[in-house]
């Protein structure tokens, strides 16, 4: 064996999910005196690179918080550029999402987007159905509370018909009516941009995650601030409610 490659046994362990709030595009602009959504714009090409690193080292899948359900409290115009952006994006780039095997899906309620917005979502989705690389999902008007909130109605009409017992609610059951029940939890959560909370992403979903908060803005989130992330993710015992001699020894079997 080449001894300047290292073995699976000894490379570094990489999360099979991560996610990532993309926050500090407006600053990034502002600070370089430049419209806010030339930090929008910028933000979509550290996007590329993100998905890029995230194919060549077999991440399983990235998942984006886009726009927030508390986002559409953003001035109207820029709102409006956002929403111009995200069809731009898709008119652009999923053809090559879907020649690099990524697929792409979108979760949030889509209730809000124009219905031209609608069908180009349901359109790249459908073409990149199928594909087997990357799982690539974009939130957009998406909120942790709003997932849960689905997920509890669905319950709710369930036992109101007498089709469910709620002795029959698990946790199990809620998680298979959330977004991303077919993926596994994200095992690293990133937030760009300074500020250090969750607000309303994955919150289910995060219950394990391990959080890693940087002040690097987004647009300069490049492969060397990513793979910093990773690098500290490797770093972290994951113990899931058990103790560090636990799993001290069961790695050692």
């Amino acid at each position: 064996m080449n001894a300047d490659v290292p073995s699976k046994a000894t490379q570094a362990p990489l999360p099979r999910h991560v996610a990532i709030i993309m926050d500090g595009n407006g600053r990034w602009a502002d600070r370089r005196r430049l419209p806010r959504f030339a930090g929008h714009k910028a933000g979509v090409e550290t996007v590329k690179g993100v998905v890029r690193v995230c194919g060549e080292k077999g991440i399983e899948a990235l998942t984006l918080f886009a726009f927030s359900s508390e986002n559409w409290r953003r001035p109207e115009e820029e709102v409006g550029l956002l929403m111009g952006l995200f069809m731009t994006a898709l008119e652009q780039q999923v053809r090559k999402l879907h020649e690099h095997n990524i697929r792409l899906r979108v979760i949030g309620d889509r209730s809000a987007f124009s219905s031209m917005l609608q069908e180009r979502i349901e359109a790249a989705e459908s073409l990149t159905h199928a594909n087997t690389g990357l799982n690539l999902v974009v939130a957009a008007n998406y909120g942790g509370r709003w997932d849960m909130t689905q997920a509890a109605r669905t319950i709710a009409a369930r036992v109101h018909s007498g089709e469910l017992d709620p002795a029959q609610v698990t946790p199990e059951l809620v998680n298979s009516l959330l977004s991303l029940s077919d993926l596994p939890e994200p095992d690293l959560f990133i937030r760009t941009g300074g500020e250090k909370r969750v607000s309303n992403f994955l919150l289910w979903q995060l219950a394990y995650t391990e959080l890693y908060f940087t002040d690097t803005l987004w647009p300069d989130f490049d492969r060397i601030a990513f793979e910093g992330a990773l690098a500290s993710f490797a770093t972290r015992q994951r113990r899931f409610g058990r103790t560090g001699e636990q799993i001290a020894t069961a790695q050692s079997v």
